[in-house]
């Protein structure tokens, strides 16, 4: 029996093979990016954003 090769199966295939491990590693760069050391300040003043009354 051949196994047929339909749109679905080719388009899950490459999703499968190819976008997820970038997605993954833009994942990974955005988590490392907002966990970094250097960028905590920033990050502590963008928290108290919505506290200010200007």
């Amino acid at each position: 029996m051949r196994a047929i090769l339909t749109v679905q199966n080719f388009t899950s295939n490459f999703v499968t093979t190819f976008w997820t491990p970038i997605f993954v590693g833009i994942f990974l760069a955005i988590v490392t990016y907002a966990l970094w050391p250097r960028n905590q300040t920033a990050f502590d003043e963008a928290s108290k954003i919505p506290l200010r009354e200007e």
